[in-house]
């Protein structure tokens, strides 16, 4: 089943279960999905899709943040559980150890020797990682292996 079909189910679910936080993160990512079709002007696939949902995520996190520094955790907990929802539609996350193994073949491959050289090895971990691992994670595990060296 694809990303799409699975939101819609998900979608129809949400609006029978009456749950409130699932209802308005998946109109949001439908609304998105259907805004950057028609953008693109074809279907998106489910990669598309994907990085949709971690635009969606980002937000979701950075909203979080701004709105727990205002002292509005009433609204920080909205955001936390349509992040909740959102997490569902992403692929399974690296483990530790894979993202250091990648951050190793990473820097073997582009034989980078200091910090100047992380934007190459992020690019490259990147493009291995995927929607694997965000890239506050990539970059914090690549900054920790070049001050090693």
């Amino acid at each position: 089943m694809s990303l799409k079909l699975r939101l819609n189910e998900d979608l129809k679910a949400a609006m029978k279960s009456r749950d409130e936080a699932a209802l308005s993160a998946l109109r949001l990512l439908k609304s998105a999905i259907t805004t950057r079709e028609i953008e693109v002007g074809h279907d998106l696939d489910d990669d598309e899709v994907i990085k949709l949902v971690e635009k969606a995520l980002k937000q979701r996190r950075e909203s979080i943040g701004v709105y727990r520094q205002a002292g509005r955790e009433d609204l920080a907990g909205r955001e936390e559980a349509e992040a909740r929802v959102l997490e569902k539609y992403q692929p399974e996350q690296l483990s530790p150890e894979a993202l250091d193994k990648l951050v190793e073949e990473a820097i073997a491959e582009t034989g980078a020797v200091s910090a100047k050289q992380m934007g190459a090895v992020m690019k490259a971990v990147l493009a291995k990682a995927g929607a694997r691992a965000d890239g506050k994670t990539v970059s914090a595990a690549v900054k920790n292996r070049l001050a090693k060296l």
